[in-house]
Protein backbone atom coordinates (compact mmCIF):
# COMPACT_ATOMS: atom_id res chain seq x y z
CA UNK A 1 0.00 0.00 0.00
CA UNK A 2 3.06 2.75 0.82
CA UNK A 3 4.77 1.45 -2.01
CA UNK A 4 1.52 1.96 -4.59
CA UNK A 5 1.11 5.70 -2.84
CA UNK A 6 4.86 6.80 -3.46
CA UNK A 7 4.47 5.55 -7.03
CA UNK A 8 1.57 7.29 -7.44
CA UNK A 9 2.94 10.53 -5.94
CA UNK A 10 6.12 10.06 -8.22
CA UNK A 11 3.77 9.85 -11.16
CA UNK A 12 1.67 12.82 -10.31
CA UNK A 13 5.00 15.12 -9.50
CA UNK A 14 6.54 14.10 -12.80
CA UNK A 15 3.03 14.42 -14.83
CA UNK A 16 3.23 17.76 -13.20
CA UNK A 17 6.64 18.61 -14.23
CA UNK A 18 5.68 17.27 -17.66
CA UNK A 19 2.53 19.79 -18.06
CA UNK A 20 4.51 22.83 -16.41
CA UNK A 21 7.22 22.28 -18.95
CA UNK A 22 4.99 21.98 -22.09
CA UNK A 23 3.20 24.87 -20.98
CA UNK A 24 6.75 27.26 -20.06
CA UNK A 25 7.50 25.96 -23.64
CA UNK A 26 4.01 27.16 -25.27
CA UNK A 27 4.07 30.56 -23.51
CA UNK A 28 8.04 31.13 -24.79
CA UNK A 29 6.99 30.38 -27.59
CA UNK A 30 3.67 32.96 -27.87
CA UNK A 31 6.26 35.12 -26.36
CA UNK A 32 8.91 34.83 -29.25
CA UNK A 33 6.15 35.24 -31.78
CA UNK A 34 4.97 38.14 -30.78
CA UNK A 35 7.92 39.73 -30.42
CA UNK A 36 9.90 38.64 -33.54
CA UNK A 37 7.03 38.14 -35.82
CA UNK A 38 7.45 36.32 -39.16
CA UNK A 39 11.29 36.36 -38.31
CA UNK A 40 10.22 33.47 -36.18
CA UNK A 41 8.83 31.52 -38.08
CA UNK A 42 12.10 32.19 -40.78
CA UNK A 43 15.00 31.64 -37.96
CA UNK A 44 12.82 28.45 -36.78
CA UNK A 45 12.69 27.38 -40.68
CA UNK A 46 16.31 27.89 -41.23
CA UNK A 47 17.28 26.27 -38.15
CA UNK A 48 15.48 22.95 -38.99
CA UNK A 49 13.69 22.85 -35.57
CA UNK A 50 12.28 24.92 -33.07
CA UNK A 51 14.50 24.75 -30.18
CA UNK A 52 17.50 25.26 -32.23
CA UNK A 53 15.27 28.22 -33.89
CA UNK A 54 14.53 29.51 -30.45
CA UNK A 55 17.97 29.17 -29.11
CA UNK A 56 18.78 31.39 -31.48
CA UNK A 57 15.95 33.98 -31.16
CA UNK A 58 17.01 34.16 -27.45
CA UNK A 59 20.64 34.25 -28.38
CA UNK A 60 19.90 37.40 -30.44
CA UNK A 61 17.91 39.14 -27.40
CA UNK A 62 20.90 38.44 -25.47
CA UNK A 63 23.05 40.64 -27.51
CA UNK A 64 20.77 42.97 -28.17
CA UNK A 65 20.69 43.90 -24.74
CA UNK A 66 24.34 45.11 -25.02
CA UNK A 67 23.68 47.11 -27.18
CA UNK A 68 23.19 50.95 -26.24
CA UNK A 69 20.05 51.20 -28.56
CA UNK A 70 19.49 55.08 -28.07
CA UNK A 71 16.54 57.45 -29.49
CA UNK A 72 17.58 60.24 -31.53
CA UNK A 73 17.21 63.65 -30.36
CA UNK A 74 13.99 65.36 -32.30
CA UNK A 75 16.08 68.09 -34.79
CA UNK A 76 18.17 64.82 -35.66
CA UNK A 77 15.19 62.96 -36.40
CA UNK A 78 13.74 66.02 -38.58
CA UNK A 79 16.95 66.21 -40.13
CA UNK A 80 16.99 62.24 -41.30
CA UNK A 81 13.07 62.84 -42.48
CA UNK A 82 14.61 66.08 -44.83
CA UNK A 83 17.32 63.34 -46.19
CA UNK A 84 15.13 60.72 -46.72
CA UNK A 85 12.98 63.93 -49.10
CA UNK A 86 16.25 64.10 -50.56
CA UNK A 87 17.17 60.59 -51.87
CA UNK A 88 13.39 59.79 -52.80
CA UNK A 89 13.44 63.00 -54.74
CA UNK A 90 16.64 61.76 -56.60
CA UNK A 91 15.46 58.42 -57.49
CA UNK A 92 13.17 60.43 -60.36
CA UNK A 93 16.70 61.35 -62.07
CA UNK A 94 19.31 58.52 -60.70
CA UNK A 95 16.98 55.59 -59.32
CA UNK A 96 20.66 53.63 -58.61
CA UNK A 97 22.30 56.34 -57.09
CA UNK A 98 18.85 56.89 -54.64
CA UNK A 99 18.72 52.89 -53.64
CA UNK A 100 22.59 53.11 -52.56
CA UNK A 101 22.04 56.65 -50.80
CA UNK A 102 18.66 55.00 -49.36
CA UNK A 103 20.91 51.78 -47.83
CA UNK A 104 23.63 54.37 -46.36
CA UNK A 105 21.30 56.81 -44.57
CA UNK A 106 20.09 54.01 -43.40
CA UNK A 107 23.10 52.38 -41.80
CA UNK A 108 23.54 55.89 -41.06
CA UNK A 109 20.72 56.01 -38.88
CA UNK A 110 21.61 52.60 -37.52
CA UNK A 111 24.84 53.14 -36.03
CA UNK A 112 23.55 56.64 -34.68
CA UNK A 113 20.76 54.83 -33.09
CA UNK A 114 23.52 52.60 -31.26
CA UNK A 115 23.28 49.43 -33.63
CA UNK A 116 26.87 47.66 -34.88
CA UNK A 117 26.54 47.99 -39.04
CA UNK A 118 29.43 46.60 -41.25
CA UNK A 119 27.60 43.20 -41.49
CA UNK A 120 24.40 42.76 -43.17
CA UNK A 121 23.60 39.36 -41.54
CA UNK A 122 24.48 41.10 -37.92
CA UNK A 123 22.65 44.28 -38.90
CA UNK A 124 19.48 41.98 -39.87
CA UNK A 125 20.17 39.81 -36.29
CA UNK A 126 20.29 42.57 -33.96
CA UNK A 127 17.27 45.04 -35.76
CA UNK A 128 15.03 41.56 -35.39
CA UNK A 129 15.07 41.85 -31.96
CA UNK A 130 12.76 44.96 -32.07
CA UNK A 131 12.05 45.84 -35.42
CA UNK A 132 11.58 41.78 -36.89
CA UNK A 133 8.02 42.98 -38.81
CA UNK A 134 9.80 44.91 -41.48
CA UNK A 135 12.89 42.63 -41.93
CA UNK A 136 11.30 40.98 -44.62
CA UNK A 137 11.46 44.86 -46.42
CA UNK A 138 15.23 44.86 -45.51
CA UNK A 139 16.44 41.82 -46.84
CA UNK A 140 14.08 42.54 -49.79
CA UNK A 141 16.02 45.76 -50.28
CA UNK A 142 19.26 44.45 -49.70
CA UNK A 143 18.79 41.72 -52.60
CA UNK A 144 17.54 44.44 -55.07
CA UNK A 145 20.13 46.80 -54.32
CA UNK A 146 23.04 43.45 -54.77
CA UNK A 147 21.46 43.12 -58.17
CA UNK A 148 21.30 46.77 -59.25
CA UNK A 149 25.55 46.88 -58.13
CA UNK A 150 25.09 43.67 -60.67
CA UNK A 151 23.69 45.81 -63.33
CA UNK A 152 20.95 43.30 -62.84
CA UNK A 153 17.98 45.40 -61.93
CA UNK A 154 15.10 47.42 -64.05
CA UNK A 155 14.16 50.70 -62.42
CA UNK A 156 10.36 49.23 -61.24
CA UNK A 157 12.87 46.74 -58.98
CA UNK A 158 14.72 49.45 -58.19
CA UNK A 159 11.33 51.49 -56.98
CA UNK A 160 10.59 48.16 -54.96
CA UNK A 161 13.67 48.89 -53.02
CA UNK A 162 13.03 51.95 -51.80
CA UNK A 163 9.71 51.16 -50.76
CA UNK A 164 11.25 47.92 -48.54
CA UNK A 165 14.05 50.59 -47.70
CA UNK A 166 11.53 53.34 -46.68
CA UNK A 167 9.24 50.32 -44.32
CA UNK A 168 12.91 50.12 -42.05
CA UNK A 169 13.27 54.04 -42.34
CA UNK A 170 10.13 54.40 -40.48
CA UNK A 171 10.48 51.77 -38.46
CA UNK A 172 14.20 53.17 -36.71
CA UNK A 173 12.33 56.73 -36.74
CA UNK A 174 8.95 55.95 -35.28
CA UNK A 175 10.91 53.43 -32.67
CA UNK A 176 13.36 56.05 -31.91
CA UNK A 177 10.36 59.00 -31.39
CA UNK A 178 8.47 56.99 -29.58
CA UNK A 179 11.12 56.29 -27.26
CA UNK A 180 12.56 60.17 -27.20
CA UNK A 181 8.72 60.77 -26.00
CA UNK A 182 9.39 58.03 -23.24
CA UNK A 183 12.11 59.17 -21.64
CA UNK A 184 10.31 62.84 -21.54
CA UNK A 185 7.32 61.37 -19.83
CA UNK A 186 9.78 60.03 -17.52
CA UNK A 187 11.55 62.48 -16.85
CA UNK A 188 8.24 64.51 -15.80
CA UNK A 189 6.77 62.74 -12.94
Amino acid sequence: MVIALVVITVLVVLAACAVGYMLERRRRERALKEQFGSEYDRTVGEAGDRRSGERELLDRQKRHEQLDIRPLDPSRTAEYRREWQTVQTRFVDDPEGAIHDADALIEALMSERGYPVGDFDMQVADLSVQHGDVLQHYRAAHEIATAANAGEADTEALRRAMVHYRALFASLLDESEADTQAMAARRTK
